[in-house]
């Protein structure tokens, strides 16, 4: 029979030598699993110095675990990333491995390094790594989850977030300054570059600014951005990723001249365009959240005339204005030419272009989206697209020789029917001008007695700093609102230029042999059209016409509906 040695109350004879006097197998690791050394720096963390850098961090977690014992080590680092969320990939792979049971221990130099969102890091170090046997360690705060619980370590999570929130502030701050000085706040887009003497303000990239001033003539023609992108295509034009690429010496993208209708869609949104700043277009609910939300157009900045436009401000505006309405190539693969401008007279729909690749061309028309063949709730609000295009040709030709027999009376007529309302306008804003200079004095008088009272002893030192930094940001907002003010009555005191836009247009179609949708498009705001009327033999329907930038005058030549007449299938205008 063979004795057989029991080794299971043998004691271990192996001394572990520790750094610090604790008894032994207090840091005791399973070192079979990974020991992971986390260190994080953002950007607002950079300005602190060289004591919250990564090698720094490093340095204090590398030496911590040799000391202590700790074997397999993985340094995961995140540079540049907030704590405000988890979304960084260190510490995302980090948790990844802690969910397969693969880490024992997670080191940081101190709980603002795990994060500051103080909900989250509760919800990993009291559950989530409890859960999985994970020790956690934060040096210099004297965390240790296997000592027990630190009763000052949620208060200490909490001041984190306090943290995170008022550097947030700061930066808002620092953002909306900025922001409201007239400077850009991002990088030039496709069509300007960054002038060389100033890097602040953008000029014209002479490549791709045709490229751009080309995509906005052919939404004026009536082209979607798929047909435009399919356009820019075929003529062999770089997309903006090939031509930033090629100037870098870059290898070009595979399909270098392949454009998406959403690039064209981003070209015909950027207001930039036109010569202005245009900043803070969108915002976030909290520093918590980082989903940017669209920001509405009064609570944006914009300031005109930075830069040299590449659009006119009116060709940019009648672009938002089409792109509203879109307008699709039917299955006889003809688009209506006035498809997006009709209106129903009743209900308010819009008139669809009604073809199909048996009709002629005389028989293409518009009908009112709400009759569907007589089962709808309107009624039938239908317009043949011959009828109307003589209709609108008339009109365009009577109107523009109008204008050029009388310039300057027209323009009377015109400024008369705008004047009281921007007069009122110009008073609200002149009345809203005075208040805030009125107000921006009174703080410099309230500056001085804050200062004196500091001085005397009667305001504490700490008071008045609170004080002064209220009394300085109004001013800042202040002085913003006044500048935005005065240039905004400037610019409408000197006169409101629709006018202008609409005489230059007038010059610009000396003669008018038929219609175009780019011609459509720069004089037509939109047509309203009414139910018909029989009458004998005939159909009399009106039609009322809408040009841009004269909506506000009611001349019988503009504000008054035309008549139309049909017999026996022709049309004519009476």
């Amino acid at each position: 029979m063979t004795n057989a040695k029991s080794y299971v109350n043998i004691d271990p004879c192996t001394t572990i030598l520790l750094a610090d006097p604790h008894k032994k197998g207090e840091n005791d690791v399973d070192q079979q699993k990974i020991t992971i050394l986390y260190c994080r720096l953002s950007n607002e963390d950079a300005l602190d110095g060289e004591s919250n850098s990564i090698a720094n961090q490093r340095s204090i977690l590398t030496k911590y675990a040799a000391e202590r014992g700790f074997t397999n080590i993985r340094v995961l680092v995140d540079d540049g990333y907030t704590g405000t969320n988890f979304n960084r990939p260190g510490v995302q792979e980090g948790l990844s491995l802690v969910e397969q049971g693969l880490v024992g221990t997670w080191i940081v130099k101190d709980m603002s390094r795990f994060g500051r969102d103080y909900l989250q890091v509760g919800r990993y170090t009291e559950i989530v790594f409890p859960s999985y046997d994970v020790r956690f360690i934060a040096v210099n705060d004297g965390v240790d989850s296997e000592r027990g619980d630190n009763d000052f370590t949620p208060f200490r999570n909490l001041f984190n977030d306090f943290y995170a929130k008022d550097t947030s502030k700061k930066v808002r701050s620092v953002m909306k300054a900025r922001g409201t000085s007239g400077k850009h706040m991002g990088k030039p887009p496709y069509g300007y570059r960054s002038d060389p003497q100033d890097k602040d303000h953008w000029i014209l990239d002479e490549e791709a600014a045709p490229v751009v001033k080309r995509i906005f003539d052919l939404t004026i023609a009536g082209i979607g951005p798929c047909r435009i992108a399919r356009i820019l295509e075929a003529d062999q034009v770089p997309t903006v990723k090939a031509l930033y690429a090629m100037r870098k010496g870059k290898p070009a993208p595979e399909r270098p001249c392949h454009w998406h209708e959403q690039s064209v869609v981003g070209i015909l949104e950027r207001m930039e365009y036109t010569g202005c700043v245009c900043n803070f277009k969108t915002y976030s609910k909290s520093y918590k959240l980082k989903k940017r939300i669209p920001n509405a157009k009064e609570d944006m900045f914009i300031l005109p005339g930075t830069q040299e436009a590449i659009v006119p401000q009116e060709q940019w505006d009648r672009v938002q204005e089409l792109r509203k309405n879109k307008r699709r190539v039917t299955k006889g693969e003809r688009q209506g030419l006035f498809s997006g401008l009709l209106f129903c007279a009743d209900c308010g729909s819009k008139l669809n272009f009604a073809t199909c690749k048996r009709f002629e061309g005389r028989q293409d028309r518009y009908v009112c989206a709400k009759y569907r063949s007589g089962r709808g709730t309107c009624s039938g609000h239908i317009i043949r697209e011959e009828v109307l295009r003589d209709v609108v040709l008339e009109r365009i030709r009577a109107v523009t020789e109008m204008i050029r027999s009388d310039v300057e009376g027209f323009q009377e007529d015109w400024l008369h029917c705008r004047r009281e309302e921007q007069e009122k306008s110009i008073r609200e804003d002149k009345r809203r001008l005075a208040q805030a200079k009125k107000r921006l004095a009174d703080i410099d008088v309230l500056m001085t007695r804050i200062y004196e009272d500091m001085v005397l002893g009667n305001l504490s030192q700490e008071r008045y700093q609170k004080m002064a930094e209220g009394y300085e940001a109004e001013q800042a907002n202040l002085n913003n609102e006044i500048i935005g003010l005065e240039d905004w009555v400037g610019i409408r005191e000197e006169m409101d230029n629709s006018f202008d836009q609409f005489a230059a247009l007038v010059e610009k179609y000396v003669d008018i042999p038929e219609l175009t949708p780019t011609i459509v498009n720069e004089f037509i705001k939109k047509i309203i059209v009414y139910a018909p009327e029989k009458q004998g033999t005939k159909r009399i329907q009106k039609v009322r016409i809408i040009f841009n930038f004269l909506d506000e005058l009611d001349t019988p030549e503009i504000g008054e509906p035309v008549i139309t007449e049909t017999t026996y299938g022709r049309g004519k205008t009476a």
